[in-house]
């Protein structure tokens, strides 16, 4: 599949593609033939872009429905809390390069063996954590400040947790993504009232929100919010 492909004007290590006549998300793939999830790979410039799916990951719907600044760029340092069977975790190893790393911490090792195999396998700046991010003095292989934190956990305390973490790991004037799953935290109010919460729970931690919005329609009941320590 050909195409043409540029870069963000305001997002380092993110690109938009051009095909079909259609503007697209992409990230230049570390692990070139390498397609995760189906994902449609692209030649150009003597490199390999891969969609990324706003329908698969929330980072890259948060992107398109206007978080702004994008906080993770070529050379980042991230903690990503909630690293599933890496979908996102893989994009965002595309982000950093390989003057970047990925701490990806997953609860399940079972799902962690996945993240293993299908990404940390072909992506030396992914490195797994099997742990609860709850127990965030137990990352032993965590080391220095991180830039960007990124959290994805469906948990009621899910904003406690992210903050936590927060407070141990990230450097000054680093940033925090926090996906907000509403119905996780409270099934019965509405989920724009639960991120308004949740964003304010940030702003009592001494955290400057600098975004929260509504991942709607690419995932329903969830937010996101950008903020800055």
């Amino acid at each position: 599949m050909s195409g043409t492909i540029e870069e963000d004007a305001g997002a380092k290590g993110v690109f938009w593609a051009s095909v079909d006549g259609r503007r697209l998300l992409a990230t230049r793939n570390l692990a070139p033939g390498f397609s995760l999830y189906g994902e449609r790979l692209i030649p150009f410039g003597g490199a390999e872009y891969r969609l990324w799916d706003a329908r698969r990951s929330k980072l890259a719907a948060a992107f398109l429905l206007g978080l702004g600044a994008m906080p993770i760029s070529p050379g980042s340092r991230v903690l990503y809390l909630g690293a599933s069977t890496g979908t996102t975790v893989s994009h965002v190893s595309d982000m950093v390069g390989q003057g970047g790393t990925v701490f990806a911490v997953e609860v399940s090792p079972r799902v962690a063996r996945e993240l293993v195999e299908h990404v940390a396998r072909h992506r030396r700046n992914v490195i797994p954590v099997v742990e609860d991010a709850r127990n965030c003095s137990r990352y032993g292989v965590v080391y220095g400040r991180i830039d960007v934190l990124y959290c994805d956990i469906a948990q009621s305390d899910q904003t406690p947790i992210a903050l936590a973490n927060a407070q141990r790991y990230l450097a000054p004037a680093g940033h925090m993504l926090l996906v907000v799953k509403a119905r996780s935290i409270d099934v019965l109010k509405e989920p724009k009232v639960v991120v308004a919460e949740e964003a304010e729970k940030v702003r009592r931690a001494g955290l400057q929100v600098m975004k929260a919005i509504s991942l709607e329609p690419y995932d329903r009941d969830h937010g996101m919010i950008l903020a800055r320590k």
